[in-house]
């Protein structure tokens, strides 16, 4: 069976213990190689993960024939660069989210992507694939409860370290663009439009300069949308999603684990109805589909019109925030 053969662009947390296992495990995707500024650091994670190839530089992976597709898991702020770089090696790309800083970043994105047609690019939302969601998504087009008309998730955890990446604000730190961004993305994703009006509060620590809470209010044409984020919270999560009649629950929306059972509950007039999804990676299935799309030239499932409309609303609500 033929499968793409992924580079990734940096040793970070995430792809270490999430991504790179999750995708070593799909049917479409190979992991070959893996480049770090810190050559000693790329070779110990090759190693213990048994990925084949190292570089010392991210220039040296771009340079791979061998390589079909690039997964970026850097910091915010160097997304679009190296996105844009990964596009004029000819690789297709997978990057992290938030796209970017700015929709202004995106769409410089989109329009380097544009010049070569032939490469896929996409921003990760990884939620969106899992199971869960796509029963989610399909309950409320078919109206099972009632026409949507109101949206709450909450998303939290508590990280108070400066030294940490998501608390430094060059760097693209603070809650809105880690987590609050989740919460904006699956009510457009469930509403299937963009909001007409937002309205924001978010709370700055004065130490750190980031966002540590952040609350919205969005409104589409059929409906509303709330949410608060944070990073000095107690950790929790939840998602709820309400119509004329009935109600879904979403117990573990983000990071649902992939090796324990998750649920989602329909609440209705006549009864409750508990749905029970066996364990599954969701970076998994990510993986697979974005490596579909590049084996079967079809498009990627979520385009890259998709992220600068979500970056927008972000823009908005911090600059109702201001205001």
């Amino acid at each position: 069976m033929t499968k793409i053969r992924w580079g990734i662009l940096s040793t970070a947390k995430i792809a270490r213990e999430k991504v790179i296992p999750a995708m070593q495990r799909g049917k479409y995707s190979a992991v070959t190689a893996i480049a770090s500024r810190n050559a000693e650091q790329a070779a110990e994670t090759a190693k213990r993960l048994n990925i084949p190839t190292v570089y010392g530089s991210y220039e040296e992976l771009l340079t791979d024939a061998n390589i079909d597709a690039v997964y970026i898991p850097l910091p915010n702020h160097l997304h679009v660069e190296w996105a844009i770089k990964c596009i004029e090696a000819g690789k297709h790309v997978l990057c992290e989210k938030p796209i970017g800083l700015s929709s202004a970043e995106a769409i410089k994105l989109q329009q380097a992507a544009a010049k070569k047609p032939e490469l896929k690019v996409m921003e990760a939302f990884m939620y969106r694939f899992h199971p869960q969601w796509e029963l989610a998504k399909e309950l409320v087009d078919d109206k099972r409860i009632g026409p949507l008309k109101t949206i709450h998730s909450f998303f939290s955890y508590y990280n108070a370290d400066p030294n940490n990446i998501r608390n430094q604000k060059h760097l693209g730190g603070g809650g809105m663009m880690d987590i609050g961004c989740y919460c904006i993305s699956l009510a457009r994703f469930l509403f299937n439009s963009e909001p007409l009006r937002v309205l924001g509060h978010v709370t700055i620590d004065p130490v750190l300069q980031t966002d540590t809470m952040a609350s919205g209010i969005l409104e589409f044409s059929t409906g509303t949308a709330t949410f608060t984020c944070s990073t000095q919270l107690m950790p929790y999560q939840r998602v709820q999603i309400l119509g004329t009649e009935g109600r879904i629950e979403i117990e573990i929306p983000f990071n649902a684990p992939p090796n324990q059972p998750v649920k989602l509950v329909v609440y209705e007039k006549n009864g409750d109805e508990e749905m029970t999804f066996e364990p599954v990676d969701q970076y998994t299935l990510q993986g697979d589909l974005f490596s579909q799309a590049i084996l079967n030239n079809t498009p990627v499932p979520t385009p890259l019109e998709d992220a600068i409309n979500n970056m927008k609303v972000i823009e908005a609500i911090f600059a109702s925030a201001k205001s």
